[in-house]
């Protein structure tokens, strides 16, 4: 199972940290461990290259763990980070609906 745990301070997300692999499957053929990696890692990426935040970021593919924390941002970044972040959110819960043995979502 992943555990999910999603942030947030003052309303914003702000860290995002995904523990485990979903075992949904064989490795390499896990289709779920592969759409929630596909919405977090999108998200860090369009955080990183379009938005250009310099998120703090700590990964470990073999055990399946990603570690994303924003910085304090201005209130133009901010609101890119909003859109991007709380998209990947829904795709994060739409996911966790529909395979919640697989997928433990927590957020504050």
């Amino acid at each position: 199972m992943t555990a999910v745990k999603v942030e947030r301070e003052s309303g914003h997300i702000v860290c995002v940290e995904c523990d485990g692999h979903t075992d949904y499957g064989e490795e390499g053929e896990d289709i779920v461990c592969a759409a929630l990696s596909s919405v977090v890692q999108t998200a860090v990426l369009g955080l990183m290259s379009v938005v250009g935040i310099n998120v703090e970021l700590k990964r470990d593919f073999d055990r399946g763990y990603l570690y994303m924390r924003v910085p304090v941002l201005d209130e133009a970044k901010r609101h890119d980070a909003d859109v991007i972040l709380d998209t990947m959110l829904c795709g994060i819960a739409d996911l966790h609906e529909g395979f919640s043995k697989y997928i433990k979502l927590e957020y504050k």
